[in-house]
């Protein structure tokens, strides 16, 4: 992440589906959340964001709706799906694996 905030492949997938987890959120709240919890560390640019929900959006794991904001804009609002939620149980177990190769070959003399 680092440098350029890149992410693993499907890494920001499953942090806008942990996000949604706690909640429908509009997409500047969805970066805000990853970047505040995140201590800074991991900044989701609109580029990468939005790609990402439409992504999300036609695999069925999240919906959308038009609602007005706290600011009184009109917003799209996303939410996780069942199959969104199920996806993101599935996505963490294979993320933790993958950590915990890394973590083998980082060990290795």
């Amino acid at each position: 992440m680092g440098r350029k905030n890149d992410f693993l492949p499907g890494t920001l997938d499953m942090l806008i589906l942990k996000t949604l987890s706690l909640g429908s959120q509009h997409g500047y709240g969805i970066a805000q959340h990853i970047k505040q919890t995140s201590d800074s560390v991991l900044n989701v640019e609109e580029g990468s964001l939005y790609p990402a929900l439409q992504r999300l959006l036609v695999q069925g794991f999240v919906k959308a709706e038009w609602r007005q904001s706290e600011t009184n804009r009109r917003a799209r609002y996303y939410s996780l799906t069942p199959a969104g939620r199920k996806q993101y149980g599935l996505e963490v177990s294979q993320f933790e694996d993958l950590i915990a190769a890394i973590g083998r070959v980082l060990q290795t003399a």
